[in-house]
């Protein structure tokens, strides 16, 4: 899989005293999935693969694992679930705790704002990139502001043409965030504020309106209304999907082994090939190659290339994925048929699935059939294999 470079901490350790429930805010249901749960639908959409680092009462550890893998599917090997402090500022920095070294731009989340759409985890995270600073996104503010004394008195009317109402996920280059953090000498209430105490600057980059803060049961019905005008079992909203075929054959060769679907054949006669001859994992490369746009397996893998020679089925697919995930697709799901007399593929049909599921991080099926002794697959000279997948980009995902 491609080693992320971008992190999402979403900060869950609160209490939610003012929403007036006897669970902590984050494990409260909406429409019969927790505050949790409905957050981590956006990052899970994001173009970028990203580390997932959630943060929650030390009492909730189990039941917070249990959601993150319920969500994250096949991602769920990039999530890491700690517990929190009694500060949001504490609990952000036993996220810090825990990045990975590939990681160069973090995202910090809160959870009570679970309907952020993906679009603005996207944003966020190429603004950091572009201008190399701290940003944050900001909705204008539309009310009149009045500062006032102890006593209530109206003292001015403030311009709120200079005012922002920030909201999160809140975006930085790691350095200079965990540098902030060990500098930190008092609490603040964003991770903006503590930038700005360590003497960094922030921009700020248009919010959502979606991204409001669930802080009082009024919110919370606000959150269901959005949810339930939505149609059943939606989700909200991908955006371009593309498909792919890739088709490859590979004659027998009984002097190599055989590696087909991911998976080494003992006493079976092998592939010829430049490579280790796996028909499936290059038909799969050729597909999702074509579906991205970016050509096939003989203009990325040359046979010219040394790097690839006997290379297993396992490195053109890796790299394949990293190639489409780059171009800001993700996998909805993969088919492969393949074509031959031998080997017998039944007994292995599962276990083949689930190396190929977890080399692409999306849902892959694998069959087998043959020709009933017509042309080179029926009269044993060799194996094909043929491939369709799905790719998608995810422009949100407020998901009912």
């Amino acid at each position: 899989m491609v080693a992320p470079r971008v992190a999402v901490i979403v900060v869950a350790a609160g209490s939610g005293t003012r929403l007036g429930m006897v669970l902590p805010k984050a494990f409260v249901e909406i429409l019969g999935r927790s505050i949790l749960s409905r957050s981590l639908d956006a990052i899970f959409g994001m173009e970028s693969p990203v580390q997932v680092i959630v943060v929650v009462p030390e009492d909730w550890l189990s039941e917070s694992r249990k959601i993150v893998d319920q969500v994250a599917g096949v991602a769920a090997g990039s999530c890491v679930v700690v517990a929190g402090e009694s500060t949001r500022q504490g609990s952000v920095a036993a996220g810090l705790a825990v990045l990975e070294a590939t990681i160069d731009v973090v995202l910090v989340h809160d959870a009570a704002r679970a309907l952020a759409p993906t679009s603005l985890f996207d944003e966020v995270v190429a603004e950091v990139r572009r201008q190399g600073r701290g940003l944050i996104p900001g909705l204008p503010v539309s009310d009149t502001i009045k500062r006032i004394d102890d006593a209530g008195t109206v003292l001015e009317t403030v311009d709120r043409t200079a005012l922002s109402a920030v909201q999160t996920p809140q975006g930085f280059p790691r350095a200079e965030l965990v540098a902030a953090y060990l500098a930190a000498s008092g609490e603040f209430t964003d991770d903006a504020a503590l930038i700005a105490a360590a003497g960094g600057t922030v921009g700020v980059l248009p919010g959502h309106p979606l991204a409001f803060k669930i802080t009082t049961k009024w919110d919370l019905r606000r959150a269901e209304q959005l949810l339930s005008e939505l149609p059943a079992a939606s989700v909200w909203a991908i955006g371009e999907t593309r498909t792919g075929v890739g088709f490859d054959v590979h004659a027998y060769d009984p002097d190599q082994p055989l590696w087909l679907a991911g998976l080494h054949w003992p006493d079976e006669a092998g592939l010829a090939g430049h490579s280790d001859g796996d028909a499936v994992a290059h038909a799969l490369c050729d597909a999702l190659l074509a579906a991205a746009g970016l050509g096939d397996i003989g203009s990325i893998f040359g046979t010219a290339d040394p790097r690839f020679d006997d290379a297993h089925g396992d490195v053109f697919l890796t790299e394949t994925m990293r190639l489409v995930t780059e171009r800001g697709f993700r996998l909805g799901n993969a088919s492969v048929q393949i074509i031959g007399n031998r080997p017998k593929f039944s007994p292995r049909k599962a276990e083949a699935e689930a190396v190929l599921s977890e080399i692409l991080g999306g849902t892959v099926s694998v069959s087998a059939t043959t020709t009933d002794g017509l042309g080179f697959t029926g009269r044993g000279e060799g194996v094909a294999a043929l491939a369709n997948v799905l790719l998608y980009r995810v422009a949100g995902a407020l998901r009912k």
